[in-house]
């Protein structure tokens, strides 16, 4: 779910790495809002993530 529908963001896949060395996966996903945006004049939900909201690329409905 958490993916922009903007830049298409998405989650990313790493790993939790242990004082030990040890190594288990873990998962970050993105920061996405669901904002109303106008689109072609109308008002639409979208998932947007805070970059995009903070750089103006979408614009507020």
């Amino acid at each position: 779910m958490a993916k922009c529908a903007i830049c298409q963001k998405g989650a990313h896949f790493g790993h939790n790495v242990s004082h030990s060395n040890r190594k288990t996966n873990r998962m970050w996903s993105s920061n996405v809002k669901s904002v109303k945006v106008n689109v072609n004049g109308s008002a639409k939900k979208m998932y947007v993530c805070t970059s995009c909201l903070r750089s103006g690329l979408v614009e507020r409905a």
